[in-house]
């Protein structure tokens, strides 16, 4: 006989990013939205070949005064602690090995891989926390077409109104020019 998991019970104003990082036995990839504790659904073998392809592409050409990073928390504040599936973060804010987040104003990409569980945090909830957050750069990225092919909309922070402003579509090849000159050819998913 298996022994019963108790689930945490929430305080009544909900969990902190403090919580976040000191409850038992989590589940990986946790993430803290609006106070909740959020549970994520096994990947899909196109959400984990995206963010492969997505962090060896940047890689390839980020600067030397910043980092790429795999599904970390970024710290937006007191109640929420989202896990980007990639960020690009300043390297002065690489603290080493046993660093478990990261502060939002050091974060200068988020990019959220869309999966089915994950669509309305991914497209709305996310977003919106990130740019009032001051993070300048936002990309989605979503499986379209009846051949399940990637789609990245890339999106720029409003300063004056504190929301992302679309900035790109792409399908065949990632071109920015923020935060860094950044090239992705997107057809690589298929080696993956």
């Amino acid at each position: 006989m298996t022994a019963e998991y108790t689930w945490p019970r929430p305080p009544a104003d909900g969990y902190t990013v403090d919580d976040l990082f000191t409850l038992p036995d989590l589940p990986p990839h946790t993430e803290l939205i609006d106070g909740s504790l959020v549970f994520v659904s096994p990947q899909r073998n196109f959400h984990a070949d995206m963010i492969d392809l997505l962090v060896a592409g940047l890689r390839e050409s980020v600067p030397p005064h910043l980092r790429v990073r795999r599904e970390m928390t970024v710290i937006l504040d007191r109640r929420n602690g989202p896990e980007p599936d990639v960020s690009v973060v300043l390297a002065a804010s690489v603290t080493g090995p046993r660093q478990t987040s990261y502060l939002a104003k050091d974060v200068v990409l988020a990019v959220e891989v869309v999966s089915p569980d994950s669509e309305a945090r991914d497209r709305s909830t996310k977003p919106i926390k990130y740019a009032a957050a001051g993070i300048p750069n936002f990309w989605r990225v979503e499986m379209a077409g009846a051949e399940d092919r990637p789609v990245v909309h890339v999106y720029l922070l409003d300063q004056q109104t504190s929301s992302y402003v679309h900035a790109g579509m792409f399908r065949t090849e990632v071109k920015a020019d923020e935060p860094f000159d950044i090239s992705i050819d997107l057809s690589r998913l298929d080696e993956m």
